[in-house]
């Protein structure tokens, strides 16, 4: 009984976040929260907010990013939206619109009202991939390195709890070509890691 209300808990609280309407005033876009949860998922990733094919499609990494980050895992779209393998939780659950330079920060209410709250839930994570600075900061707070790539770098010493990538967005190219190891030394393990826990 005791699983099942976990269970049910985590599907309430699911649809609570896709019927908030928190934002509303400030997002140009509208509402439409984007989010992956299951009690049964042992691994999160934690990205920083839908971009604007994802809050046109309602799916999370439905884009070229997503592409890359599911070759980066090495799993395919069934595996990835399969919610019990696979929670996604992003630090803004709406598309928060465009700026100057690209989508703008995601909007600082679903940090202080759902993130606490998902994460004491879903408590069997094992696994939690953290992609971008807002998702850095909320993750792994004081412990991150001072630079992105710093922070990748060390990523031995947040495992087992933690990956950190750059984001997989075809914006993230020159760092890629800069930081050749990130393929070499981190995607192996990391593949190694979601298999482990996804099969």
């Amino acid at each position: 009984w005791k699983g099942k209300q976990k269970l049910m808990m985590v599907e309430c609280l699911k649809k609570e976040i896709e019927a908030c309407t928190l934002c509303l005033p400030h997002l140009a876009h509208g509402v439409r929260p984007v989010v992956q949860l299951s009690k049964r998922a042992k691994i999160a990733i934690a990205g920083q907010a839908p971009g604007r094919v994802v809050h046109e499609t309602g799916v999370p990494f439905n884009d070229q990013s997503g592409d890359r980050l599911r070759e980066w895992l090495g799993v395919d779209r069934d595996q990835f939206y399969n919610p019990d393998l696979f929670a996604i939780v992003p630090m803004g659950f709406c598309f928060p619109g465009s700026g100057k330079s690209g989508d703008l920060p995601p909007r600082p209410e679903c940090r202080a009202t759902w993130h606490d709250r998902i994460f004491q839930e879903m408590d069997q994570l094992e696994l939690i991939i953290v992609i971008g600075a807002y998702a850095i900061d909320y993750h792994l707070g004081g412990r991150a390195y001072k630079t992105l790539t710093d922070t990748v770098k060390n990523w031995r010493e947040f495992e087992p709890r933690h990956m950190v990538l750059p984001h997989p967005s075809p914006r993230n190219n020159i760092w890629l070509r800069r930081n050749p190891w990130f393929e070499t030394d981190v995607l192996p393990s990391l593949r190694n890691r979601v298999h482990c826990l996804s099969s």
